[in-house]
């Protein structure tokens, strides 16, 4: 084990992007994956054996004191002849969202690309499981997976099924490792089936959303407001995106010159890399915004989370609009373009990242659409500046 010690930084680490492992001295590594996430390992050789390595946890959640910390305390347990994993294994109870964590980490290898992790992580946050992630995982009930899914079973068929399931699998996960026992509370048979409706009988089609006749007045209304939930819901309206895509959006992907926002595949429903023409409102929103960052993510709830969704929903109802979605505005957007425009169909369609025709097709259009729909997209948000007595909405900034 090497004897020199703290050969990295707060600075360097935060800066490191090289993947790879980058030695602390004593044993610990940064290690950098080829999608640039990071994370501690601890390494060493017993006596007569092989080398051999253990995760201490991700970083920044794991600062460079905390791992250093956690080193230094399994040298002294090599020392005195302990085993730094098996002690780890004896870990205790975890909460939920230690839990899940830890489940997702287990199961990730197996996915294609880093977008499954995103929606697993997403769907297990305080967005829908607020209420479950600081229990510990032997004290949740049928009651307490009723609390989460209840909210989202009517209005979010397809979410609240893989919700559910997921919430299942993160409890048969603590189950294997000895946290809980007994049945699990999110099962569906002989359970969850005979306390909600069967998904055949939801109602299913569009979100309810608001006439597009009414969205300038709404978007003043928010332009009054202060509140970052206002801006990102305005940020939603301006550029048809869906929540998902505009709450994790990082200031890496804007392009202030070429007033575009360039959406990584592993964050789109389809998979596919999305280019979203940012109108003047949508970009004066945002250089506002940039000036106050505290976060790579351009609506931030902590300086390493984004937003919550449930944030635009609960303004929604305080704003008295119980029978709105936030992923409405995509549909009031889409009858505006029918209705009171000459667009393509295709034009709109690509604008909410929906494919149209087949891939020769969609090759064809590609050279010109993203200029058609920068002008189609100026068009939408001088519509939602302007109120109803056609004059123009002032843009309000906090």
């Amino acid at each position: 084990m090497a004897r020199s010690l703290h050969k990295l930084s707060d600075v360097s680490v935060k800066a490191e992007k090289k993947p790879g492992r980058h030695s602390d001295g004593g044993g610990l590594y940064l290690n950098v994956g080829p999608t640039g996430k990071k994370s501690w390992l601890f390494m060493w050789v017993p006596k007569g054996g092989k080398r051999r390595e253990m995760g201490l946890g991700g970083y920044p959640a794991l600062t460079l004191a905390k791992a250093r910390a956690r080193a230094s305390e399994s040298r002294t347990a090599i020392e005195e002849g302990r085993d730094p994993i098996a002690e780890k294994a004896k870990q205790a109870e975890p909460t939920f969202a230690e839990c899940a964590d830890l489940y997702v980490a287990s199961i990730k290898a197996e996915w294609r690309n880093a977008k499954h992790e995103y929606q697993w992580n997403q769907t297990l946050s305080d967005t829908y499981c607020a209420q479950l992630r600081p229990k510990k995982v032997s004290a949740i009930t049928t009651e307490d997976v009723l609390s989460v899914l209840k909210p989202v079973w009517q209005d979010k068929n397809e979410t609240a099924s893989r919700l559910r399931g997921r919430i299942e699998r993160v409890l048969e996960f603590a189950k294997v490792k000895g946290w809980r026992s007994g049945e699990n509370p999110a099962a569906w048979r002989g359970n969850l089936r005979n306390l909600l409706p069967k998904r055949q009988k939801l109602q299913r089609g569009h979100q309810p959303a608001m006439r597009y006749q009414d969205v300038p007045a709404f978007v003043e209304r928010l332009r009054a407001s202060e509140a970052l939930a206002a801006r990102a819901l305005e940020f939603v309206i301006l550029t048809v995106g869906r929540s998902g895509e505009v709450l994790g959006a990082r200031w890496s992907e804007i392009d202030f010159d070429g007033k575009l926002w360039n959406v990584p595949r592993e964050r789109m429903k389809a998979g596919v890399a999305h280019t979203v023409p940012l109108s003047t409102p949508a970009v004066e929103l945002l250089k506002s915004l940039y000036e106050h960052r505290t976060s790579e993510f351009v609506f931030p709830r902590t300086e390493n989370k984004p937003f919550s969704g449930m944030a635009m929903l609960m303004l929604l109802r305080r704003m008295k609009l119980a029978n709105v979605t936030v992923h409405g505005f995509r549909s009031s957007f889409r009858d505006w373009c029918g209705d009171a425009t000459a667009y393509p169909r295709e034009v709109a369609e690509a604008a909410l990242a929906h494919k149209v025709g087949d891939e020769t097709e969609r090759a064809y259009r590609r050279s010109d659409a993203l200029e058609k729909r920068r002008k189609m997209m100026q068009s939408w948000a001088d519509y939602c500046s302007t109120a109803k007595d056609g004059k123009v909405v002032p843009i309000k900034r906090a």
